[in-house]
């Protein structure tokens, strides 16, 4: 009887996983991917939707041909319950799938309280649907700006706890650039809100020169910053901050923290409180050997405290690694060796882009987290090319099912 590979979700993390052991064990294995989702999303993408630069089809492609071509089975339907004891999960059609080894890859969920009225007054990007509603705040707003209507001022900002600080300040500087475009950028005060206790940190604890480099992308800009404090509620028209400032706004966009997805937390000593899976070097759960679990699933210690709670950002290039490491260590398994591939969180390449418009920022490093021995920021017009293209190349390597590609 065949190996049975059953893998939660279809995204970055799921995707990798799912393709890397069937390309490594054709024949062998019977690989199933379970998915509430349908689709793949390239949520980098996400900062330019609201501005009409993207829309879904630009970003997403059904998933069920690219496994179908590569023989692995796709259910679409979401996971409601795993008892890692008699290896199976149970889907929301009531279904129960068995396994014999099992990668959790289902990604995150909005923590949408946060703070009081998040859920009613925020707009977000970090969801595909949320990006749309924030689609229409944006040209609600310049509607509104252009006839002199509402309010002008905008506040982009990151609450406390989150952790995808780049987005942030992608959509920050996106946001400026296209005020500029509609000939309002001189007329609306931009306001950047963080709980990073200095600029640049990005959740990684910053890299040489960062923090000089984003001030002088701020003042640039005339932007101005609000740093190290979270909110304390968020108003129909106004953010208030945690020490009491009120910022009015006409438009507003909030990146909140993430969690993993609550069916985890039931299941018997599998995940934390907040969704999350620990997980050895191998990607291995803590408790039990036959479950992995990549990307936003997988727990990561914060190795620092800052005076307003950061988290750290578990997507895009970290995601990939772990899920080819999780692989890796399940094609070892079935083969009948000890998995041995261990690629700790912290000792992941940091490999950004961050883009600004017009212009951007390329971030690399030796190490996602610190001490590190090499960090280097490069801002040019030559970043947002970058993104542009790299966009273009990973939809078509996703697509193709070509995981083994950079």
């Amino acid at each position: 009887m065949r190996t049975k590979v059953l893998v939660l979700g279809a995204n970055f993390a799921g995707l990798t996983a799912a393709l890397a052991v069937q390309r490594e064990l054709p024949g062998e294995v019977d690989v199933t991917v379970v998915s509430a989702s349908d689709h793949f999303l390239f949520n980098p993408s996400l900062i330019w939707l609201p501005f009409g630069k993207r829309d879904r089809a630009d970003i997403t492609f059904p998933v069920a041909p690219t496994l179908e071509s590569h023989d692995i089975e796709f259910v679409h339907a979401a996971a409601t319950g795993v008892d890692p004891v008699a290896k199976k999960v149970t889907i929301d059609d009531g279904r129960e799938l068995g396994y014999d080894y099992l990668v959790i890859a289902t990604g995150y969920r909005n923590k949408t309280d946060v703070v009081p009225g998040f859920a009613e007054n925020a707009n977000t990007i970090t969801t595909l649907a949320e990006a749309e509603r924030t689609g229409d705040a944006w040209r609600r707003y310049l509607d509104d700006a252009r006839g002199a209507t509402g309010p002008r001022e905008i506040v982009i900002a990151a609450t406390q706890s989150a952790g995808c600080f780049g987005a942030a300040y992608e959509f920050l500087f996106n946001t400026s650039y296209q005020l500029k475009k509609a000939g309002l950028r001189k007329e609306v005060k931009l306001t950047y809100v963080t709980s990073e206790p200095f600029l640049g940190h990005f959740g990684i604890g910053g890299l040489p020169h960062g923090e000089q480099l984003l001030r002088m992308f701020l003042k640039k800009e005339g932007i101005e910053a609000r740093l190290s404090v979270g909110l304390d509620h968020v108003d129909d028209g106004a953010l208030v901050l945690a020490d009491g400032e009120r910022l009015p706004f006409g438009f507003s966009m909030v990146v909140p923290p993430f969690l993993g997805q609550e069916f985890l937390t039931t299941s018997d000593g599998l995940a934390d409180d907040k969704g999350y899976v620990r997980v050895r070097p191998t990607y291995q759960s803590e408790k039990y050997d036959d479950v992995y679990a990549v990307g936003v699933a997988a727990a990561v210690d914060v190795p620092w405290q800052t005076p307003t709670p950061v988290g750290i950002p578990k997507t895009g290039f970290p995601t990939e690694v772990m899920a080819h490491t999780a692989a890796d260590n399940i094609v070892a398994q079935i083969k009948g060796e000890t998995p041995t591939h261990t690629k700790e969180f912290g000792d992941i390449k940091a490999v950004c882009v961050m883009d600004a418009g017009n212009n951007g920022v390329v971030i690399l490093a030796d190490k996602m987290l610190p001490p590190r021995k090499h960090g280097v920021l490069i801002p040019g017009p030559q970043a947002h090319l970058m993104k542009l293209g790299f966009e273009k190349y990973f939809l078509w390597k996703m697509r193709n099912g070509h995981v083994q590609l950079p």
